[in-house]
């Protein structure tokens, strides 16, 4: 017969688990019942099962060739002011970066001595010429003796020897007369050219010489101006065809290449191939009215080869490379992602021309292609997570 404490104990083992199942069934019934809703993540997953890429159509657009080398900037006319006489400079009529004009006066030399070799020289031909005239009536006098037979033909030439020196000596008095005036004219330091004047070099009061190495001050001519650029050699063969079509334009940018400074046309490109660096020179002219190209500086200048009308071109985000070459992800009708090996034919900076592999009006991926595979369906518009791009 079973023990009575035996039968407590099973009694007690049974009621413990059914407390512990209901327990749980009331825990699972709470949970359930505190829940908001679904798992969001769960959700994002049913309602958008695609890649989330970005997409864009392939078009047709002109696109322009260009080639861009760093360019300096050269005034078309630099000039020092020098004084061509030796004096003190006495006044200086131009201010530090004024435009000036073609005949200005920009400076004065002292010019009291050069006046006074001048009045000297022009009393020394009065004298001369006074002496001719003496020489003259006398040689007609001794023509009119000798031709009577009262005079010998030795003092008549004698006589024609002394006209013919006093007649030089007013001709070297002409000479001086004009060596004396174009010092005087010197005095006046005129702009050789219309440009703009640089710093001061020289204070009024100091005396300046023909010889000084030293500049008064620079004189440039910005307008127009030069822009010489260096392009590698291997393209001087096709610059050289674009010249003979007509005129090629150059554009000059700042030195971030960002920013239009001014537009002008190829000048000339230089008769020889640098051996060390397999380039070549090039000049551009600006006319430069803004005068936002000045001498000295660094600037990118874009030379168009010729434009490409239109043809098929992609960003260049659409363009991989794999094992087989170039390709892209091609988005069809259905939202699903195949690639397609590509022909590119020129890549620019922010885009590609395709000429083979693609159609006008297709979409290809420009982001998110890095989990895309063969026939994978795509979300178009979402923001691609970041990836990082592949070292060139």
């Amino acid at each position: 017969m079973p023990h009575p404490a035996s039968d407590k104990l099973r009694r007690f083992k049974r009621i413990a688990g059914g407390l512990a199942v209901l327990a749980i069934a009331i825990a699972g019934v709470a949970f359930y019942l505190n829940r908001e809703g679904p798992d969001p993540a769960l959700a994002a997953r049913s309602r958008n099962p695609g890649v989330p890429v970005s997409v864009a159509d392939v078009a047709k657009e002109d696109v322009p060739v260009i080639l861009t080398g760093l360019g300096t900037v050269q005034a078309s006319l630099t000039v020092s002011i020098h004084s061509q006489v030796d004096g003190k400079l006495q006044d200086v009529f131009f201010t530090e970066g004024q435009r000036v004009r073609k005949g200005d006066v920009l400076a004065k030399i002292d010019p009291r001595l050069f006046q006074a070799a001048l009045d000297q020289a022009k009393a020394k031909k009065a004298q001369d010429v006074a002496q001719l005239a003496g020489y003259e009536k006398d040689l007609a006098r001794f023509q009119a003796l000798a031709a009577k037979g009262f005079d010998t033909q030795q003092n008549l030439d004698q006589q024609q020897a002394k006209v013919e020196t006093a007649k030089a000596l007013v001709m070297a008095d002409d000479a001086a007369i004009e060596t004396a005036q174009t010092n005087l004219d010197y005095t006046d330091i005129r702009a050789p050219s219309d440009g703009r004047m640089g710093v001061r070099l020289v204070d009024p009061g100091n005396t300046v010489h023909a010889a000084d190495t030293g500049a008064i001050a620079v004189l440039v001519r910005t307008q127009p101006t030069f822009v010489t650029f260096t392009l590698p050699a291997h393209t001087l063969d096709a610059v050289r065809e674009a010249m003979k079509k007509g005129e090629v334009q150059v554009t000059a940018y700042d030195r971030d290449n960002r920013q239009q400074i001014g537009v002008g046309k190829l000048q000339t490109v230089d008769n020889r191939i640098d051996q060390a660096t397999a380039s070549y020179t090039l000049k551009a002219t600006f006319a430069n009215d803004d005068e936002k190209l000045w001498p000295g500086q660094f600037v990118n200048a874009r030379l168009l080869l010729q434009t490409l009308k239109q043809v098929l071109v992609v960003p260049n985000g659409a363009v991989q490379r794999g094992p087989k070459g170039l390709f892209a992800w091609s988005v069809g009708a259905d939202n699903r992602a195949s690639p397609k090996s590509i022909e590119v034919a020129l890549r620019t900076e922010s885009i590609s021309v395709v000429s083979g592999g693609l159609a006008e009006g297709e979409r290809v991926v420009t982001d998110g292609q890095y989990k895309l595979q063969d026939n994978a369906a795509v979300s178009i518009g979402a923001k691609p997570e970041p990836q990082d791009k592949p070292a060139s």
